[in-house]
């Protein structure tokens, strides 16, 4: 290990040292060499004889490329030519690269001309690497070539990659069955192209400067695989990282923050319509147990409760502080709450970076840093933590407690967050507000409710990640516990970034995370009211023990839609064995179809239903069931949702345990009939096909995700 970093140290220091920005491709040879990343035998020439001569030792036919670090797109430049069959055409060929070179960038030093084997057959592919601003190192893997620019097909990792995660990304392209061989070709040889992956990503972790690299094409066929170009980018004046507190200091704050004993409210009012009044209000008539300090310049009382002049006045120890004060006002007051020792500050106020006053926001981040205060916020709603009845919001209380975690960015999507959770009557132990995230972002709040026992799922919004390495990193960890999904907007805002590599260019914002969120366990909600329904429903559903999924529907065109949706959600639909097919047969009419899915008909009476559905529930094989009912006079919609609890409750006193959805299609009374249903713990969605498949897709993947299935 310390020889191959020492040997790319040395290319890296004369890189510095010439004042350059990109290495030759000798050099980046070299760097391959070392790092064990196969490339073709070669050489650099300086002379048309030269060229000739190395040509030969090598081995016809050879490639001729230009060697400048001006001139990083070769082809562009006519530096390079392919297929060089003698000594002559060598000879020939660089002269005619050289004139190329100079009539495209005069000023460009010529280093010489490399003469490199020529390979040729396999599938083309590229792995490279990219400098993210959020994720900082990613690995990047997909079709090479001149496919790479026209389709786009490409797939990113946190790096350093693991075996697991690289082997992952040969399956996560569109292009994955070409790797695996069609119509008579070789498949390519996996394990070879993921040790490319996976010695690329070590490298650039390794070596920070190492801005962008690109491989391509990496011929790969069925006997290895070997990078036929190598361009490598530096950047010796990186951006700092982040700060980070550690695990120990982030659970410990965060801890005395969400579950309070004492709550200072920094601009509390006896005035109506004054946010320090709802906070005040929210506080004591939302059953909150703990002290509450009204902090105020000049009142000694605010609705009943002995007021403060500072923070600093208060006799005893204050968990977090409330700031419902103007923007210009919170520096001064800050200061006061770190003097206190206090670990929290929940930063109502807006009039910071979003306005554009970032100095302002600096400014706070500075004193947070100085005296240990985690700042929530600014530009926030508040927060909310039911199992201690405390909102320390300025919007209407909530309290009905349950296992969902949410958070929001936006201080509107937080608004549907709480008018959702409380049409749906949905259980929840946080919703907090993150605003401009000047410190406590989405991984702050997943390191506390990874430990808070009341918290069963965590489901967040948000436009933008300021560490989206530390995010992933702790997501991937609490994933394994909890599923944790997510929203990001602004999927389709940012296109690819220009830079001098194809695969900087390729890694669109919105794919990035869209991969990283998958490496990291989490499940990604499209839209808001996926976010909300799968908060909602994942809890009640038990982890599903395999992929077999099985749908019974009482209408064939609702089995056609469901059938539909489970494709495109990753499930599987069981192939039906021949004796449980005829099982099945027992239930249903001559004119309904088995298989899967099994088709009861429309008229069939709720036996039909119960006895299909406890077949689906007791048999092994089966791991999850997808229920399509149909509105009939003969099984109404309130009898089918109290036969299936019935029949469901059952086979959970026999220890029977499996996930059940149910789409509803009817009348009105299927609004009923869900709800009464969703009570019971079986997630059924009326009008919607799309929905309840969804909601168990999304439990599959954060079983797959966490090793339990």
């Amino acid at each position: 290990m310390a020889n191959k970093k020492s040997e790319v140290l040395r290319v890296l220091d004369k890189v510095k040292a010439d004042g350059r920005t990109s290495l030759t491709a000798p050099e980046g040879k070299l760097v391959c060499d070392a790092y064990g990343i196969p490339v073709p035998k070669e050489g650099v020439a300086k002379s048309a004889s030269e060229a000739a001569k190395l040509a030969t030792s090598i081995g016809f036919p050879v490639v001729l490329k230009i060697v400048s670090p001006e001139i990083l797109h070769k082809t562009e430049a006519g530096g390079v030519l392919v297929g060089v069959k003698n000594a002559a055409e060598a000879r020939k060929g660089f002269d005619t690269i050289l004139a190329n070179a100079k009539k495209y960038n005069r000023k460009a030093t010529v280093l010489g001309v490399q003469v490199q084997q020529m390979l040729g057959g396999g599938q083309e592919v590229i792995v490279g690497a990219v400098t993210d601003p959020s994720f900082g190192k990613l690995v990047a893997f997909g079709l090479g070539g001149v496919l790479v620019e026209v389709l786009k097909d490409v797939t990113f990792r946190l790096a350093p990659a693991s075996k697991d995660d690289a082997l992952s990304m040969l399956d996560g392209i569109a292009a994955a069955p070409i790797l695996k061989g069609v119509r008579g070709s070789d498949p390519v040889d996996r394990q070879a192209l993921a040790r490319i992956i996976q010695n690329v990503s070590q490298l650039v972790s390794d070596f920070p400067e190492i801005a962008e690299m690109d491989l391509n094409p990496v011929f790969a066929t069925r006997r290895g695989a070997i990078a036929a170009d190598v361009r490598i980018v530096v950047d010796f004046a990186p951006a700092d990282a982040r700060y980070r507190p550690s695990h120990e200091e982030i659970v410990r704050d965060m801890n005395r923050i969400m579950k309070p004993d004492a709550v200072a409210v920094i601009g509390a009012s006896s005035e109506d319509g004054k946010i320090g009044n709802s906070v005040m209000k929210n506080l004591i008539n939302g059953g909150y147990q703990g002290e509450i300090y009204p902090i105020h310049p000049s009142a000694t009382e605010i609705l009943g409760r002995k007021a403060y002049k500072s923070v600093k006045n208060v006799p005893g120890k204050i968990d977090v502080a409330v700031f419902a004060i103007p923007a210009k006002f919170v520096a001064q007051a800050l200061v006061e709450v770190g003097e206190k020792k206090i670990p929290g500050a929940v930063l109502i106020p807006s009039g910071f970076a979003e306005t554009g006053n970032v100095e302002g926001q600096k400014e706070i981040q500075a004193i947070g840093r100085k005296y240990g205060v985690r700042l929530m916020g600014p530009n926030i709603y508040g927060f909310y933590y039911t199992w201690k009845n405390l909102c320390a919001t300025f919007c209407t209380a909530y309290d009905i407690k349950g296992g969902a975690a949410l958070s929001s960015q936006s201080g509107g999507i937080g608004m549907a967050i709480i008018g959702f959770s409380r049409s749906a009557k949905m259980g929840v132990s946080a919703i907090v507000g993150l605003g401009n995230k000047s410190d406590i972002d989405e991984d702050d709040l997943l390191t506390f409710f990874e430990q808070d026992e009341n918290t069963q799922i965590v489901a967040q919004h948000f436009e933008d990640l300021k560490d989206g390495r530390a995010f992933a990193e702790v997501a991937k960890r609490v994933s394994k516990k909890k599923p944790i999904v997510v929203l990001k907007a602004g999927r389709t805002a940012l296109g690819a970034r220009a830079a001098a590599s194809h695969t900087a260019a390729l890694a669109g914002n919105d794919k990035i995370y869209n991969d990283v969120l998958l490496q990291s366990g989490v499940i990604r909600a499209m839209g808001l009211r996926d976010l909300l329904e799968f908060a909602r429903a994942l809890p009640v559903l038990p982890t599903p023990k395999g992929e077999n999924v099985i749908i019974i529907t009482g209408a064939g065109g609702s089995g056609v839609l469901l059938s539909d949706a489970v494709a495109e959600n990753g499930l599987s639909l069981m192939a039906m064995p021949p004796d449980l097919d005829a099982a099945f047969r027992k239930f249903i009419p001559p004119f309904g179809a088995s298989g899967n899915p099994v088709d009861i008909t429309g008229g069939q009476p709720p036996k039909t239903y119960q006895d299909t559905v406890r077949l689906g529930l007791e048999d092994p094989r089966i791991h999850s069931l997808i229920l399509g009912y149909w509105h009939t006079i003969i099984t109404p919609p309130m009898v089918f949702a109290k036969t299936m609890v019935e029949v469901i409750e059952e086979m959970r006193a026999k220890g029977i345990h499996k996930p059940i959805v149910a789409s509803l299609a009817g009348d009105v009374e299927v609004e009923e009939a869900s709800e009464y249903l969703f009570d019971h713990g079986i997630p059924a969605y009326p009008y919607t096909t799309e929905m309840p498949v969804a909601v168990l897709a999304a439990k599959h993947k954060w079983a797959r995700g966490a090793g339990l299935i």
